[in-house]
């Protein structure tokens, strides 16, 4: 089951994207951030009410969004979850009108398959003048960076 995030999935969410930070998979996210941004993420829920899944999306500008912090965890994946996970946020962009929605990844393989496409960093301004300069992998980011676009336009 998915739903929006609450207070009490925060530690969960947290302990799901440390145990992939520390193997260097992404980037860690603080209590603190997770608090202040609750609002972005979603979660997925097993029977029992386990948390095995978390995804957010985080709006940059006003044609633009996010998902990070997509995490699934381990030996729950190929399941549906993070493809579930990714919907979600992607439809909540779409929902409130934006039309671009974008991933940094070391799977581009996962997001192509939801019509995400390739695209240079330098097309991603906004992320780049926010998040990435307080990145320890800046300006050496081994991510790749994919976009799906709703408006019906064709960019690049």
């Amino acid at each position: 089951m998915i739903r929006k995030a609450r207070m009490s999935d925060v530690k969960g969410i947290h302990q799901l994207i440390a145990d992939y930070a520390k193997k260097g998979d992404m980037l860690p996210r603080s209590l603190a951030d997770i608090y202040e941004n609750l609002r972005d993420y979603f979660v997925f829920l097993e029977d029992g009410g386990e948390l095995v899944g978390s995804a957010a999306i985080h709006i940059m500008w006003e044609d633009l969004a996010e998902v990070r912090s997509l995490a699934v965890r381990e030996g729950k994946m190929r399941r549906g979850v993070g493809t579930q996970l990714v919907e979600s946020c992607v439809s909540e962009a779409i929902v409130l009108g934006i039309d671009r929605v974008f991933a940094l990844t070391y799977k581009p393989e996962f997001f192509e398959k939801l019509g995400f496409h390739v695209v240079d960093k330098a097309e991603l301004p906004q992320k780049i003048w926010t998040d990435c300069l307080k990145c320890s992998k800046f300006p050496d980011c081994d991510e790749v960076a994919l976009v799906a676009d709703f408006s019906g336009r064709r960019h690049g």
